[in-house]
C-alpha cells in the first residue's frame, strides 16, 4: 500500500489538510484494509458499506468517529483512486451529550495536589491554566514554550489553527521546575519512548485515577479541566470574545455554552492557576 499511501498523502497536502487530519484519514483507510486483509483498491462499494455498518453495530464507535471514517474513505476512493461515484450510507444512534460537571477551584486544586508524580501535576496544571484540549496537551513540545516572552504556542490545534496562549508567572515557574527535573528534549510530556508523546489514553486513565484519589466524583474526564478554565475565566470577568480566542473556537456559539457561569468580577487578566492553588474559596 506504500504507493497508494504516498498518493493519498500528496492529495491531502494539495488540499491543505492538517497533519492531524492526514494521520486520521490514513489510519481509517489502513483499518479498512486490515479488516478485509486486502488492499483497499481491491474492495468494492458493498464491502466498504459493510465495514461502515461493522463500525456502528460491532465496534460501537462514536458518531463523530464513524463520520470521520466515512469522510476518509470517500476522500480516498473519490479523490485518490478517482472513482466517479461512491454511494455510502451511515446512520449512527444519537448519543446524549453529557456536559462535564463543573469542577470548582478547590476541586482542581485537589486533583493537582493528588497527582502522584510531578509530571502529572504539571500536565494537569498546564491543561487547566491554558484551557487546552487533551490532544493539544500531549502534542506540546519543549520548543512550544517561550519563557522569555511568557507564552505557550499551540501548533496545529483543532481546525488547523495555531494560537499563542499567555503563561502566568506561576505556570511558567512550574514549567521551569519541571524542565529542570526531567529535561525533556522533544515532547514536553513524553511517553515511555522519549521520542513520542504520552498517549491520550494514558492521560485520561491517570486523570480518572487522580480524581478518584482526590475523592471527587463529578462526571467528566480530563476535558473537564478545560471546561473549568473557561467557566472560571468568565467568573473572573474575562470578555467572551477574548475567551473564544484563547480556547481556539472558530465561532462564538461554541464559547457561549460556558455562559451558565455568571461573571462576578471586573478583572479579566489574572493568574488563574495561582488563584486556584492558593486555596481561595469558590464563588
Amino acid at each position: 500500500m506504500s504507493e497508494l499511501r504516498e498518493a493519498m498523502v500528496d492529495k491531502m497536502l494539495l488540499k491543505g489538510f492538517s497533519l492531524r487530519t492526514q494521520k486520521s484519514y490514513l489510519d481509517a483507510v489502513s483499518q479498512l484494509a486490515r479488516h478485509y486483509h486486502a488492499a483497499p483498491d481491491r474492495l468494492d462499494q458493498a464491502a466498504i458499506q459493510n465495514w461502515l455498518l461493522y463500525l456502528v453495530k460491532e465496534r460501537h464507535l462514536s458518531p463523530a468517529t464513524c463520520r470521520l471514517y466515512l469522510h476518509a474513505v470517500r476522500f480516498f476512493y473519490l479523490q485518490v483512486l478517482g472513482w466517479p461515484a461512491l454511494q455510502l450510507e451511515l446512520t449512527t444512534p444519537k448519543r446524549q451529550q453529557r456536559i462535564p460537571d463543573l469542577l470548582s477551584c478547590s476541586d482542581v486544586r485537589a486533583i493537582i495536589e493528588h497527582a502522584t508524580h510531578p509530571k502529572y501535576r504539571t500536565m494537569f496544571a498546564v491543561c487547566y491554566a491554558c484551557g487546552l484540549r487533551v490532544s493539544e496537551l500531549v502534542a506540546l513540545k519543549v520548543c512550544n514554550i517561550h519563557g522569555e516572552q511568557s507564552y505557550l504556542q499551540v501548533v496545529q490545534g483543532k481546525g488547523s489553527k495555531d494560537r499563542n496562549l499567555p503563561l502566568s508567572a506561576s505556570l511558567l515557574q512550574l514549567l521551569r521546575d519541571y524542565w529542570r527535573a526531567f529535561r525533556p528534549t522533544d515532547y514536553l510530556f513524553p511517553g515511555r519512548d522519549p521520542a513520542a508523546p504520552i498517549s491520550i489514553t494514558s492521560v485520561q486513565k491517570v486523570f480518572t485515577k487522580t480524581k478518584a484519589r482526590a475523592a471527587i466524583h463529578k462526571v467528566g474526564g480530563i476535558h473537564s479541566l478545560r471546561h473549568a478554565y473557561a467557566t472560571h475565566q468568565l467568573a473572573a470577568g474575562m470578555p467572551l470574545h477574548q475567551l473564544k480566542e484563547l480556547l481556539g473556537h472558530t465561532n462564538l456559539k461554541s464559547t457561549e455554552r460556558y455562559l451558565h457561569w455568571r461573571a462576578d468580577s471586573d478583572t479579566a487578566d489574572f493568574d488563574l492557576l495561582a488563584y486556584t492553588l492558593e486555596g481561595h474559596r469558590d464563588a
